[in-house]
């Protein structure tokens, strides 16, 4: 039963916590196991405190105990110094699912929420105009919620959210499928209204790089608290150094394991894991370490191209910590039907591709060639095309003018022949939510001809690939983004297709479950399978064989990953120092915003001349009271890439959508 709050509690004490959490636990039906397990929190005046932790931890139920949306089972829980239905009205909460009107305009959406929080149209005015300013709305305030890109939503959601200018705000994961450049605009924001407005801000999110931006985090699993400090203090807790282990991409996944079952390297590692195109070894000896990692890997032939000692990063600490959390239970061999030889040639084909709908040019001349056994990356800003491709290259949707060739065929993309090779993904629907886990795939079984005797061990396969053994009968609906999203990659191969596409796969996923979703893509390549990919984690799109950048439906650029980074206009230089928002925000009244960017707990700057940028960069800094720990020159980051190739483009002239 809910504890009532003491008297004293009722009165706001000068230094108190905004938010105070004593005891919390939920539970969702008595028999039910607890969502929150008895979890002890504080968050001070104008902190941004970050909420990390596998899908199914517990933090939306926490979220929503916050927000006084439901009671908790037990404990105590003080927002402004008062149980949280008591003060909703100075609350806001971005929930996960949007909560927008999307027939009606930016501009009507934000005067409904201003009506249902009662703002008097002369603050409504002064409001809006400060916020649709703030997160660059102004000019698209007629346009429909539906018609907005992910990025434009959510912006659109924090303005609707800040309308009735709340001492709390509460974010449910809002930068899930946001592009990186729309990401760090957001969090930008976010620092923003924390130092001018002081208001206090409660995050929960995937991307551990935003979490870095927090004052302090807390880590849950299983409905607890594991670990909750600053993220500078939950790094080092490891008491370890990061390697990164560059090797051929081809050979990670070999090496990764090879370094994992050697009984011998196991005394002086803690970890290692795989991040896009290296490895990352932790260890607390970093020189033997990276000796016994030459000795193991050359012996198989496997060559190294280099080694780079850092500290860890928070995703390095998240995943080492689950995995200490977790148990290794993990999926078995794919349940394979079809032993045929494996297809070669060109499998996904394009050629002077265009689609126009009215006078709006969504592709403009796109040309590819992707070929099986290749994993293909097609990255943009949310509204640069690439759902309205991949649609076209599949057959769901008929280009304007242009070729498409799909699995051999030109024509009748649209037949059960072509259909029964090809699997899709897409970002919104994949699983039919009025249906049980087990009901999903039955339908999938039958829609894909699975022989009956073959569809068992294919649905086994799925739910020990989603972590969600026993669990067949729970309602799709019920689950958390990230397990959704694993049932719904499982029921996209069960049919063993030739050609894959996947929009945005690992949207809302954890770390740890989004590199075992890449260890199956890669199998799948590796025995032929063609793959194209749309990604916002431009981590995981470092193991993709190849790229494409597509700006305003066009494709900008393309190659592989060292092809595209190698191919940037200048020097890349990373520097530690502190406050970092404050850092960056004095940077970029000196260079273009594109040229600095803030990456975790680090400042990227690209700079023309070093010889010159570097010590004035320094002087900056140092005269504006920043405190500069290092620096140092790296390579691009696919991330650098990606807003390098955006800001280019700008420059070009596309009409680039502003997220």
């Amino acid at each position: 039963m809910t504890q009532t709050l003491p008297a004293r509690a009722k009165t706001q004490r000068p230094n108190a916590p905004i938010i105070s959490i004593r005891d919390l636990s939920h539970r969702y039906g008595k028999h039910a196991d607890e969502a929150v397990a008895g979890i002890n929190l504080d968050v001070f005046p104008g902190e941004i405190f970050g909420l990390i932790g596998p899908d199914g931890a517990g933090k939306t139920t926490t979220f929503q105990i916050l927000s006084g949306v439901m009671p908790q089972t037990s404990g105590i829980v003080e927002v402004l110094g008062a149980a949280p239905r008591e003060v909703r009205p100075q609350m806001g909460y971005l929930t996960q699912r949007f909560s927008l009107y999307l027939d009606l305009s930016i501009l009507e959406n934000l005067k409904y929420a201003a009506g249902l929080r009662e703002v008097s149209d002369a603050d409504l005015k002064t409001r809006s105009d400060r916020y649709f300013g703030l997160l660059d709305l102004t000019r698209f305030k007629d346009r429909l919620a539906g018609k907005l890109s992910g990025g434009m939503k959510q912006k659109l959601a924090l303005c609707c959210t800040l309308i009735h200018n709340p001492r709390v705000l509460l974010l449910d994961e809002p930068t899930t499928g946001v592009d990186p450049v729309s990401r760090r605009e957001f969090w930008d924001i976010l620092a923003q209204l924390a130092s001018t407005e002081g208001i206090t801000t409660v995050v929960a999110t995937p991307y551990l790089d935003e979490a870095e931006r927090c004052a302090r985090i807390a880590f849950m699993y299983e409905g607890k608290i594991q670990q909750s400090d600053t993220p500078a203090k939950v790094k080092a807790s490891l008491g370890v150094q990061r390697l990164e282990v560059f090797l051929p991409v081809a050979q990670l996944d070999q090496a990764e394991d090879m370094l994992i079952k050697n009984v011998d390297f196991r005394e002086t590692i803690s970890d290692v894991q795989r991040f896009g195109d290296r490895l990352d070894v932790l260890t607390a000896q970093p020189q033997q370490t990276t000796k016994d990692i030459y000795r193991i890997l050359e012996q198989q032939q496997i060559q190294i191209e280099k080694v780079n000692t850092d500290s860890p990063t928070l995703e390095n600490t998240f995943v080492s910590r689950l995995r200490d959390l977790k148990s290794n239970a993990a999926a078995g061999e794919y349940p394979r039907i079809d032993r045929q030889a494996k297809s070669t040639g060109t499998a996904i084909g394009a050629e002077h591709l265009n689609k126009v709908f009215g006078n709006f040019h969504a592709i403009n001349d796109l040309n590819l060639d992707i070929q099986y056994g290749e994993v293909f990356g097609l990255l943009g800003a949310n509204g640069a095309g690439k759902t309205t491709a991949i649609k076209i290259l599949c057959g769901l949707l008929p280009a304007s003018s242009g070729k498409v060739s799909l699995a051999g065929a030109t024509g009748a993309l649209r037949s059960a022949a072509v259909r029964q090779k090809i699997g899709y993904m897409s970002q919104k629907f994949t699983l039919y939510d009025d249906l049980t886990i087990d009901q999903n795939l039955d339908f999938y079984c039958g829609v894909y001809s699975i022989p009956l005797g073959n569809r068992p061990a294919k649905k086994q396969w799925v739910l020990e690939m989603s972590d969600l053994v026993g669990q067949g009968n729970m309602m799709t609906v019920d689950l958390p983004g990230g397990w959704k999203q694993r049932v719904a990659f499982g029921a996209s191969v069960m049919h063993e297709p030739k050609i894959l596409f996947l929009d945005e796969p690992t949207s809302g996923v954890d770390p740890l479950a989004r590199r075992q979703f890449w260890r199956w893509i890669n199998e799948f390549a590796r025995n032929g399978m063609a793959i194209l990919v749309t990604t916002h984690y431009l981590e995981e799109a470092e193991q993709c064989h190849r790229l494409g950048f597509m700006v305003a439906g066009e494709l900008v650029a393309q190659g592989s990953p060292r092809q595209v980074k190698d191919a940037q206009p200048g020097q890349l230089v990373e520097w530690e120092c502190a406050p970092l928002q404050q850092a960056s925000d004095l940077l970029k009244q000196h260079f273009d915003r594109s040229q600095v960017s803030i990456f975790g707990d680090r400042l990227h700057t690209v700079l023309d001349d070093l010889q010159t940028q570097v010590p004035q960069v320094e002087q900056w800094l140092k005269e504006d009271g920043v405190d500069v720990q290092s620096h140092r020159e790296i390579e691009f980051s696919l991330e650098d890439v990606f807003i390098n190739v955006v800001d280019q483009a700008r420059q070009r002239g596309l009409d680039v959508p502003v997220d």
